[in-house]
Order: C-alpha cells, then structure tokens, then sequence
C-alpha cells in the first residue's frame, strides 16, 4: 500500500529524488574532473607562495588527530599564563637557575627533575618550595627579552639536533603545571578553533581530559568542574563566531602502571557526555612496551559487554621497526589509526585496511620531525592514498613542530604531486571518518560539498590572486620551504 503525502506517492517522489542525485553526481563529476585539468596546470605554473595561498584559503574538512596540550603556540602558552584574567587567576613561575639545592643523585627522569630548566609551576607549588628552590624560578610574567624566548623555544623543536626524546620528555615536564588549568587548556582550544578556521577547517575533534585540574589553591578540581571551563568557553561568542564544530575524545597514557582502570573510569566519562565525548584515544610513546595494545583486549570486552559502543581511534604503528601494533588494534575495536606508519610492512593488515572501515590519520610533519621517517620519500602515505586506504592529513602536536595544517598539505602536494581529487578526497575522508553523529555528519560533509563550489567559483571568476593572503608564516614552513618566507 502506498501512502500519500502532499497528494504525491513517496515512490514518485522517491524516483524524482534519485534523478536529481544522479544529475547532481554527474554534475560533480564533471566539476572534479575540470578542477583536476586546472590544478594539473596551475601546479606546472604556480609559484611556491601562490600555491601556499591556495592552499590556505582551501576548505579543509577535519582535524581527527589532534592533541589539545601540544597544539598551542608558544606564544599562546606565554600570554594566557601571563594574564590571570583569561587565566583563572593563575599565577606561575619558571625555572631559570640551577643551584642543585636537592644535592646530587635525584631522580632526574621521574616526574619532578632538578634539572630541568624552564619547568613551570603554579603559585602554590612555588609557596611549598624551599628557600634554596625559591631562588631557582622567577615570575614568568618577568622574564627578559632573552630568557623569554629561551622559554619559548623550550617548548617547540627549534634546532636540529632535538627529536623524540626531546618532545616526549622535556616539552610536556617543562610545560608541567600549565597543562593542569582548564582555563588555559579552554583558551588554548579558542585559539586553536580561530586559527583553524582562517585556513578553512570546519571540525574539530582533540584530546581534553578533565580528571587533572588544579585551583590556584593547589586541590584537586572535580572533573565536573573543569568540564564546565570548556564547556562555557565553547558556548561563548567567540567561540561561535570561530564557526568551527568541534567535539573531544578523553587520551588514555597507556602505559602507565594503572592504566586499566583509568580506562574504565574514563569509559563511564565518556558515556555519561556523550554529546561532547565523542570516543576514546590511546596515546603514548609506542616503543614503551607497557602500553602494547593486547594489554587492554580483557578490559575492553568487558566495557563492551557494560555500555554501548564508544568509538576508538588509537595511536599504532608509529615505531621504527616492523610489528603488528595495527593489526592488534583493530583487533582492539579501533575504528582509526594514529599514524599507522609501520603498516606497509605488515602486508595481511595493509590489504584488510583497502577501501575501509578503517582510516589512517597522517601525521607528515610529525613523522619527520620525530625522525620516524628518514625524509619524506620514505613516508608511506602516498601508497595508502593510491592503494584506497582512507587517509586523512591531521596536525598532531602542531604547536611543538610550530606549523599549520596547511603546512601538512603543503607539503603532501610538493613531496607526492596530489591531484585535486586527491587533494579535496583527503578534506571528505576526514569528514566521513569523523566520531560525529551521522545526520552531524551528513551535514558536515554537505556544507564542506558547498563550501568546496563556492571556491571553485570564486577560482573560475577572480582566480588566486582574488584569494586572502594567508597568516604569517611559521617556523616550521620557513625552514621547510624558505622561499615562502623570504621576498625579493
């Protein structure tokens, strides 16, 4: 029996429907195959700071790998922690000095080193100190022009003998107690969502968990309470205004001793906030074999047998030498890999991650700058993107390399020679390999669909030099590819 809406049998409208889709897929086709010709050309012609224009007014999809604390700017760090208005009423200090008041023989890889210049406190860590530690910090609001930028650099890769264990363990000790402030992190992620949406991304989804979080008193804040930090920034006018939807997942160290439990608390977490939590990752260092991905097999089986299903993305694969990490993560439940790098010599996994499920989040400039990849031509990006792996280009800890997203397509269209089906394809994966909810989805990629023509257009009618100038370039870019920097 057909029912009747509107005086038209739905299997009228239904025929009607399918038709425009078909003109409409027609239409895109012949849009992408024209654009793909023009970008072709426009490679051949284009100057490197003409390309780097139009890649930075492209609309871009989502950022998947994205982990909040490593995604600020120095500078960001140094002017929310410096103004206890956007701070919370924070106030911190610096190690400047080293007079080894502890002695000698500390444990200088445990969580707190003497050792470890520009460590930075809160004022209640500070008032705790001895007499002797006191007169290694200074105010951080303080410093000079040169211990400043010292501080600066502390936290990003700047000279070129720094790599993995420079970033794994000495960024994120010396950041310390700054790292524990939801009003930081929530500015941090403002400013992440504003400077994301002036290069074109329309979503989001990072790493914030809230169980950490000290007052300015030194106790412990609920993680209701720091929750409600972010949330309120995220309801904010500025945030609204950045115009970029953005949703988390709760970062579980996996290597820690306890690490189990944290997991089934964060499990709890996540589903009782369900509409901001939109999965969980597992993050650390991968050649610590604590944290191998079997560990956690048990613990997961029973979650699932408790709640409904909570979507995973899970760092694997990004070690030097050849394992199965990846095949044992998806055996985890994983729905995305974290770099996956180590996946090209892992044959069985790498043909059963062919035209999905599943998708590899690559991380180029992480890859290179932590010497996972000897240079660029060894990465193996290109072959999951021509061999129908989804792939989607993400930033990782952008605000320690001090690059852009638009650094990362940068480089995948100089180093691979991406077409434009490529190019865009790389934006939609991202999108439709997203936690979001699926009509949030659908949305989603509708408006990146619409978003994508209207570039085109503006292309067609005003060509690239209509297009706005991109934000000053960053460190990392500079060095990459210094004629972007250097005019004349």
């Amino acid at each position: 029996m057909f029912y009747r809406w509107n005086g038209r049998r739905p299997a009228h409208l239904l025929c009607r429907f399918l038709f425009a889709a078909a003109l409409t897929l027609t239409s895109l086709s012949v849009f992408s195959a024209d654009m793909n010709t023009w970008f072709r050309e426009f490679k051949q012609s284009a100057s490197d700071q003409t390309l780097y224009k139009l890649l930075w007014s492209l609309p871009k999809g989502g950022d998947l790998h994205h982990h909040l604390s490593g995604a600020g700017y120095s500078e960001w760090w140094y002017d929310i922690a410096t103004r206890p208005e956007q701070n919370g009423g924070y106030r911190y200090y610096t190690k400047t000095r080293l007079l080894q008041c502890r002695g000698y023989g500390t444990n200088e890889y445990g969580p707190n080193p003497q050792n470890l210049l520009f460590r930075t406190i809160q004022a209640s860590t500070y008032a705790a100190l001895s007499d002797c530690e006191k007169q290694e910090y200074e105010l951080l609001r303080d410093l000079d022009d040169n211990t400043r930028l010292a501080w600066l650099n502390s936290i990003r890769l700047d000279k070129a003998h720094e790599g993995r264990n420079e970033f794994f363990e000495r960024h994120w000790q010396r950041l310390n107690e700054l790292t524990s402030n939801p009003h930081i992190g929530a500015h941090i992620l403002l400013k992440n969502m504003q400077a994301f949406a002036a290069e074109g991304l329309q979503y989001l989804e990072t790493q914030v968990n809230v169980d950490r979080g000290i007052t300015p008193q030194g106790e412990l804040m609920s993680p209701q309470a720091s929750l409600k930090v972010f949330t309120d920034m995220l309801a904010s006018e500025a945030a609204r205004k950045a115009g970029v939807t953005v949703r988390f997942q709760y970062a579980l160290l996996r290597f820690l001793p306890h690490a189990e439990q944290h997991l089934r608390w964060m499990y709890d977490f996540v589903d009782q906030h369900r509409n901001l939590y939109v999965g969980i990752n597992m993050v650390g260092r991968e050649d610590n074999d604590k944290g191998y991905p079997l560990r956690f097999l048990s613990v997961l089986r029973d979650l699932r047998r408790q709640y409904p299903a909570i979507n995973l993305a899970i760092h694997a694969g990004e070690v030097d030498e050849p394992n199965q990490h990846v095949k044992d993560t998806l055996l985890l439940g994983a729905q995305r890999i974290g770099h996956g790098l180590n996946t090209i010599t892992d044959p069985d996994t790498l043909l059963l991650m062919r035209h999905g499920p599943y998708l590899i989040e690559i991380n180029l400039i992480s890859n290179r700058l932590l010497d996972y990849t000897e240079d660029y031509a060894s990465h193996p990006f290109p072959e999951y993107l021509r061999t129908n792996i989804p792939v989607a280009l993400t930033t990782d800890d952008r605000g320690m390399w001090d690059s852009t997203l638009t650094d990362e397509y940068y480089v995948a269209v100089k180093e691979f020679n991406l077409s434009w089906q490529e190019l865009t394809g790389l934006a939609r994966q991202s999108l439709k390999h997203s936690f979001l909810a699926e009509d949030d989805k659908q949305a989603a990629l509708n408006a990146y669909e619409q978003r994508l023509r209207q570039f085109a257009e503006t292309l067609a009618r005003d060509g690239v030099s209509s297009l706005p100038q991109a934000a000053p370039k960053r460190r990392f870019i500079c060095d990459y590819q210094p004629t972007l920097c250097h005019q004349g």
